[in-house]
């Protein structure tokens, strides 16, 4: 019998019907898989149709005979190598020669014995047998058992064409140790090849016969769901999520304990290779790692649509020396996530934002509160009732304050994502929005450049007059100092709220006023009575600043 559970499989080709029955008897009583052809042309039929790993083969056929067949059958691409023995009367080493040439393997001299057929058939079933485990050396990490990058490629390419061709789903799964670093670091590498071996062994027992799971490099891995959706898939993901969590890992003495991030992806109409595929769920990978970690991430809940990448500017330099610390604008309002939707509702309609980081008890980041999570809950009964904790969004995108503001800017250029939270010390001290990152590339080039180096710039500005954006920018400073002041003067509600709104809206707009601000000396030379609208905003915002409201321009905020 075959080492291997599985019979091998044997194809004999010989014209004569009666050397075929026999040949086919004896070889199926030794315990192999047995079919037959009676000349080459049908043997080829019989190769495309399911590729056996011995083939014994008559040299003279009509048609195509032996030698032309083992010559057809070494160029074709073939699922694994293919043993052949050639049957014939010939014994001359010229033939023998030739025969080995066409790509046969080993001969066999006619008529034929029985012990010595099996015998050959044993030394194929050898060769293959070292043959297959080479193939799978190459084709599995040694580590995890797991199958190789290149071969959850290969098997994806055919998985994505049967997706293709019977309209059935397939969906990608991308899966990234958290802090793996600090366990090879603190604990040595054994310590880590033993998580590896860990995490493999629960993805496998979660996989089904039909689903690739692979290596994809260092601690990171990739599976390949036939027929699930991407519902389906960060089902599947969170599952694998929970039980790893709950997985104690014992080396040395020292307990492990591990978490991993997952991102997943489904292959959609406008998906039309698999690297496409593969890369859709690397972005929602790095959607969780950048939202905290130990968390599922799809890549439709995360973006509708992907925008497009457009980090080519030749002046992507100038943001090479700042921080997202540079960058944020200073968080000075946050929500607890104790408070209920109806106080966050009061909240956000007095400061006229639309969304706020939450935190717990202690000021750590662990989620965020948008009007859209609070549009999801108004239609339920007692709506204000509801928990912020229950509502919020938890996948909050974060950057600590020491990330590069480019890396920040190829981040929001890459998705659909329009602002993340800026931490330090997992506590929330900044947002940095696509707008704020233009108005910061917008200084750093015009600093770079020079108000001297900008002809064409002054040119441009002489024809479009920023006059009416800074009289605009200061009659709103003027009209929300006013607000506010009446605001701390009536003192009917909590100071708090009312102090962080206004200063925040008046810290945008006096950030608008610098801004506008280097542009004022090429622009036409404003009259009087701009001017004085000029001085009055920036002397109310002074004044506010230092805590002296002017009671006057509060009394009429639209006398501007």
């Amino acid at each position: 019998m075959p080492e291997s559970s599985e019979l091998r499989k044997v194809l004999v080709v010989d014209d004569d019907r009666a050397m075929q029955l026999m040949l086919q008897r004896w070889v199926e009583r030794a315990g192999y898989e047995v079919r037959v052809a009676s000349d080459g042309y049908e043997a080829q039929a019989k190769v495309r149709e399911d590729c056996p790993q011995l083939i014994l083969t008559d040299w003279e056929m009509p048609g195509l005979d032996g030698v032309e067949f083992c010559k057809w059958l070494r160029k074709q691409d073939l699922p694994h190598y293919v043993y052949t023995i050639l049957l014939t009367a010939r014994s001359q080493s010229s033939d023998i020669v030739s025969g080995l040439q066409a790509g046969a393997d080993d001969f066999l001299n006619k008529p034929v014995n029985k012990v010595e057929l099996i015998a050959r058939l044993k030394s194929g079933e050898r060769v293959l047998a070292l043959e297959d485990r080479l193939t799978l050396l190459a084709k599995t990490d040694s580590l995890t058992g797991l199958v190789t990058q290149r071969t959850i490629f290969e098997r994806l390419d055919a998985e994505f064409e049967r997706s293709e061709r019977h309209h059935f789903p397939i969906s990608c799964v991308m899966i990234d140790l958290d802090f793996f670093k600090q366990i090879n670091d603190t604990h040595g590498h054994p310590a880590g090849d033993e998580v590896l071996r860990t995490v493999a062994g629960v993805l496998n027992s979660y996989t089904r016969s039909g689903d690739i799971i692979g290596r994809y490099g260092g601690e990171e891995f990739c599976a390949i769901l036939s027929g699930a959706d991407e519902c389906q898939a960060v089902e599947w993901a969170e599952r694998i999520r929970k039980k790893l969590a709950q997985t104690v890992i014992k080396v040395s003495g020292n307990t492990l304990h591990v978490s991993a991030s997952f991102g997943a992806a489904q292959r959609l109409e406008d998906i039309s290779t698999p690297d496409q595929l593969v890369d859709l769920a690397d972005q929602a990978l790095l959607i969780a790692k950048r939202a905290g970690r130990d968390r599922v991430i799809g890549f439709q809940s995360m973006s509708n649509a992907l925008a497009m990448n457009s980090t080519g500017s030749l002046h992507g330099e100038l943001l090479d020396d700042l921080t997202a610390a540079d960058v944020m604008t200073t968080i000075v309002a946050g929500v607890q996530q104790g408070d209920t939707v109806e106080h966050v509702v009061d909240y956000f309609l007095r400061l006229r934002i639309g969304s706020a980081p939450v935190v717990d008890d202690e000021g750590y980041l662990v989620g965020v509160m948008s009007d859209k999570e609070i549009m999801t809950v108004l239609l339920r009964r007692e709506w204000w009732k509801h928990k912020v904790a229950d509502v919020m969004k938890e996948n909050v995108v974060r950057f600590q304050e020491s990330t590069p503001a480019l890396t920040i800017y190829e981040f929001l250029c890459r998705t659909a994502i329009s602002s993340v939270v800026i931490v330090q010390d997992d506590r929330p001290t900044g947002v940095i929005s696509r707008g704020s990152l233009m108005r910061c590339f917008s200084n750093a080039l015009v600093a770079a450049l020079g108000r001297n180096n900008s002809e064409s710039r002054s040119e441009s500005l002489q024809t479009n007059d920023v006059r009416p954006q800074v009289l605009a920018v200061a009659e709103a400073l003027q009209r929300n100092s006013a607000v506010l002041y009446e605001q701390l003067q009536a003192s009917r509600r909590e100071m708090a709220p009312s102090i962080v709104g206004g200063a925040s809206r008046i810290q945008e707009l006096v950030n608008d006023l610098l801004a506008l601000s280097r542009d004022a000396d090429v622009s036409v030379q404003p009259t009087a009575a701009p001017n004085d609208n000029l001085a009055i905003g920036a002397q109310a915002a002074l004044r506010l600043a230092f805590g002296q409201p002017d009671a006057n321009h509060a009394a009429a905020p639209n006398d501007a």
